[in-house]
């Protein structure tokens, strides 16, 4: 009988942000926890994350700190504002590829897939170095959408490509459902539930 594969799952934020919304729903973050303890030990579930410096309210916030109490590692990077020398606008720089790709790496001895939650070509060198140590990626992103929101050199460096579209039953929030920022209301009764999982698979 074959072992368990061990499992950690790596999101990129904005960009699956970005994707779920090109196909019109969004994330249940709860069931895509749910979603990938089912298909073995999740050891690890990072959420990575830019936030605005110097800004009092971001809409993010809500939400990570709901991840961040709810089972997920949240590694944020504040954004860093500069003057765009040819249009004379402000505008924000900021990218978590980096501290993605170096966790990652740091990870790979320890796990037999991860689950990248990107459509940035950017990761295509990251998911062949983890291919060397032999560890089998998925990438989750979508074709469904005009343009695509997934580089084609990763798609096809990918050993395995899910539609964001096909997992929308999976990890969709019902339209019903309050938006998290309401659902932050209720943390204490959460907490209380032990909202991780009740084998504690994500540590």
């Amino acid at each position: 009988m074959p072992s368990i594969r061990k499992i950690a799952l790596f999101i990129d934020g904005s960009n699956l942000h970005a994707t779920a919304k090109a196909l019109g729903f969004d994330i249940d973050y709860r069931r895509l926890l749910g979603e990938f303890q089912s298909r073995g030990t999740l050891l690890r579930a990072f959420y990575y994350t830019t936030v605005v410096e110097d800004q009092e309210y971001s809409s993010i916030r809500p939400l990570v700190d709901w991840l961040d109490y709810n089972g997920y590692t949240v590694v944020t990077k504040l954004t860093k504002e500069f003057l765009d020398g040819t249009t004379g606008r402000r505008k924000l720089r900021g990218s978590i590829n980096v501290e993605l790709a170096v966790t990652a790496m740091e990870l790979a001895r320890h796990v037999d897939q991860i689950v990248l939650f990107s459509g940035d070509g950017d990761f295509r060198s990251m998911v062949e170095a983890l291919q060397r140590r032999g560890v089998r990626v998925t990438v989750v992103s979508t074709l469904s959408t005009q343009p695509p929101m997934i580089a084609d050199d990763l798609r096809r460096q990918a050993d395995v490509f899910i539609d964001l579209a096909e997992l929308k039953p999976q990890v969709g929030r019902d339209p019903a459902e309050r938006p998290v920022a309401r659902e932050m209301r209720k943390l204490p009764q959460f907490l209380q539930r032990g909202a991780i999982n009740r084998d504690d698979r994500v540590e």
